[in-house]
């Protein structure tokens, strides 16, 4: 199998470094995939499930959140501002940034209180899902 070299970086600490067969981030337009020798690009991440298999190895799972991947001569970095395993994902903590997320957008404040309201709606929900969905 044909393998490019992937970096996942969250703000805090390098999270995985090293060969990976595919990749699949969550964009603005949709689940996106990336192989080896995939052409050369820039794409933004929102938060949802991010798909990666290391050669020989199951795939793996994460959450992340807003962030960028960068292709360039069969090298990706994925820059996010968090990363999580499902579990890792405490899943009280979640659906209570949710619930406090959802009211903060009720309070109707400015538009910048109400955006970063619902970005970490998003997030909270995305860590559920994540938690949800692939925590074996």
């Amino acid at each position: 199998m044909k393998t490019f070299y992937l970096n996942i970086l969250a703000a805090d600490d390098p999270f995985y470094i090293g060969p990976c067969e595919s990749l699949i981030v969550p964009s603005l337009q949709g689940k996106y995939g990336i192989m080896a020798h995939h052409s050369n690009m820039i794409i933004a991440t929102v938060p949802g499930a991010l798909f990666y298999r290391p050669p020989g190895q199951e795939g793996e799972v994460v959450a992340i959140s807003h962030g960028i991947v960068k292709v360039e001569n069969n090298e990706v970095l994925v820059l996010v501002d968090t990363v999580e395993r499902p579990e890792d994902i405490d899943a009280n903590r979640a659906q209570s940034a949710a619930d406090a997320a959802r009211e903060a957008i009720l309070q109707n404040k400015s538009n910048h209180e109400y955006r970063s309201a619902q970005a970490r709606l998003a997030r909270a929900l995305n860590r559920l899902n994540v938690k949800n969905n692939y925590d074996l």
